[in-house]
């Protein structure tokens, strides 16, 4: 029966576009659902995974990069303590107003004061150049598709915090989530705390081996010697940022409740597809089964129908949003697929159409011999 359902598709394959292009469109939904999620919330935790640190060492129970708190100076030398460790740098983190030249309102920006002659805060995006371009009082640089949006001309200047600063360079990558990403220096940065922060907010470590990661993270128990202070890996700080904007400020839940209505009316759809493709075949399946081919057989063949129309969706889908995502990425919309996550989009997508095969096997119920006597 396999071999028949293969080339019943090949010989009649116009009555099937209607269900591939079905999986396929929802297949495009589910792709691209992912990307913005990857992307949108993935930049919550931009300021760890755009850098090559090791540990991240802030205050205790910080849930979100964005919330930090300062530590003290002492946390530093805990951490230089460890033989592990091969280089310690502070990043302050700053909340601010940014008012342009051309216009008065202000813009919320979150301000990353990083240490100019280090090299692991933003490694990934900062070139040695661009950080040399920061020891001048005052410089700034934001992500390329924010300026714009702040309202500067052509000089770059602004205030933030009521402080003159003005855009050095712009770069792509720097996108930040409910604000705009300012890398200035650290002492650029100082000047534009609105409140008397003496310390850090983070320092963050290079380990010889990063592989130890996870247990000298371990090693490095809260002290009460060196004031309060937790120590996550950088995967870990990243995850923990991703997660609470996934899930703990609902944004997260609606995202999953749209994948999950995704989900459904692609089902229905295609098994109303498949459903129409059954009901026109309907004297085929009546003459098969007169023939003394079992009900049984006969849904293997809608299933392993199913399966081929699910592949053959999969590639509509995987051609689809890969264009999608290409032009996403031209116009500057943030948008990121990994290759666990294009997995588990696949697997739904083959699964959707094995179930809207299930879905439309009761058709098979209008396939009975006497069909041939009217």
């Amino acid at each position: 029966m396999i071999p028949l359902a293969r080339k019943t598709m090949l010989h009649e394959w116009r009555r099937f576009i209607p269900a591939v292009m079905a999986v396929g469109f929802c297949g495009v939904l589910l792709a691209v659902q992912a990307a913005l999620v990857l992307g949108i919330f993935g930049s919550a935790a931009v300021y760890v995974t755009a850098s090559s640190a090791d540990l991240w060492a802030g205050y205790p129970g910080t849930q979100s990069v964005n919330f930090g708190r300062s530590i003290g100076a002492d946390v530093e030398m805990r951490l230089r303590m460890e033989p592990e460790v091969t280089a310690v740098e502070p990043y302050i983190w700053v909340d601010g107003d940014w008012r342009g030249t051309t216009d008065s309102s202000g813009i919320a920006v979150y301000i990353s004061g990083i240490d100019t002659q280090g090299s692991m805060m933003f490694s990934h995006l900062l070139s040695p150049a661009l950080r040399r371009l920061l020891q001048e009082p005052g410089a700034v640089i934001v992500d390329k598709s924010e300026r714009e949006q702040l309202n500067v001309g052509r000089d770059g200047k602004g205030w933030i915090n009521g402080q003159p600063v003005h855009i050095v360079a712009t770069l792509a990558g720097l996108r930040g989530l409910g604000g705009v990403n300012v890398v200035t220096s650290l002492d650029t940065a100082r000047t534009l705390q609105t409140e008397g922060g003496a310390g850090a907010t983070y320092y963050v470590a290079k380990l010889q081996r990063p592989a130890q990661a996870p247990a000298v993270a371990a090693k490095l128990l809260p002290d009460a010697r060196f004031g309060p202070y937790a120590v996550w890996t950088a995967d870990a700080f990243a995850k923990r940022s991703q997660l609470y904007w996934l899930f703990d400020t609902g944004a997260g839940v609606a995202v999953l409740f749209m994948a999950v209505i995704v989900l459904l009316v692609g089902a229905v759809i295609t098994s109303q597809s498949l459903l129409g493709v059954i009901a026109s075949s309907a004297r085929e399946y009546a003459m098969l089964n007169a023939l003394g081919v079992s009900h049984r057989s006969l849904s293997r063949i809608v299933i392993e129908q199913s399966g081929w129309i699910g592949g053959a969706g999969l590639i509509v889908a995987t051609l689809a949003s890969a264009l999608l995502l290409a032009c996403a990425a031209a116009y500057g919309v943030p948008t990121h697929m990994n290759m666990p996550v294009a997995t588990i989009c696949m697997a739904l997508v083959i699964i959707l159409a094995l179930v809207s095969g299930l879905f439309a096997l009761r058709g098979l119920m209008r396939a009975d011999p006497t069909l041939l006597l009217r």
